[in-house]
């Protein structure tokens, strides 16, 4: 299973942004940008806890954020922001991270 999700604006839940977030069995990806692209990977076995917030208005546009904390050097704390379908991620990012540590 994958998960591929664009960033989103706070107002309407618009994906006017340039962030991509993909998170499959292995790996969390985040690809930002138009002109310089920057990609980011985490492995999804470094993930040591998940945490969803969703705000009034990221409620009101169906949108939230979830918070992976990871054991990773450059990204300790890797924000996926203002995506739809949140809650379906982080808990998908929850077992699947069990999962790949347990292996």
């Amino acid at each position: 299973m994958e998960f591929r999700e664009k960033k989103r604006w706070g107002f309407l839940g618009l994906p006017f942004t340039f962030t991509t977030y993909m998170v499959t069995e292995e790996l969390i990806t985040v690809e930002e940008g138009f002109i310089n692209k920057r990609e980011n990977d985490c492995y999804i076995y470094k993930v040591q806890d998940v945490e969803l917030i969703r705000t009034l208005g990221e409620r009101m546009f169906g949108l939230g954020t979830v918070i992976c904390y990871t054991g990773d050097v450059t990204t300790p704390e890797l924000r996926l922001t203002h995506i739809k379908h949140s809650r379906e991620v982080k808990n998908y990012i929850l077992k699947a991270s069990e999962i790949a540590r347990m292996k």
